[in-house]
């Protein structure tokens, strides 16, 4: 499992985060608080806060570097 921290701090970003890790057969989960929730399911990500950044989590033991890459206009520069 991988974890990362992104920002979804726009609707459009939202939508183009839920398209792009779409196209994987992984898992995502996304953690706010105390909130899980799965991160393809845009009705979820809109019931988190999206003003801070959220946390990442990738269940992914092959394509962990291709979802690396498609998650860099969503990364947070830490």
């Amino acid at each position: 499992m991988t974890t990362v921290q992104i920002s979804l701090n726009s609707i459009d970003k939202v939508k183009s985060f839920v398209n792009d890790i779409s196209k994987f057969n992984s898992d995502f989960d996304l953690v706010s608080g105390r909130y899980v929730i799965d991160a393809k399911s845009i009705m979820g990500i809109f019931s988190l806060d999206l003003s801070k950044p959220i946390t990442l989590s990738v269940h992914s033991d092959t394509e962990t570097e291709e979802i690396l890459e498609a998650l860099k206009p969503y990364l947070v520069n830490e």
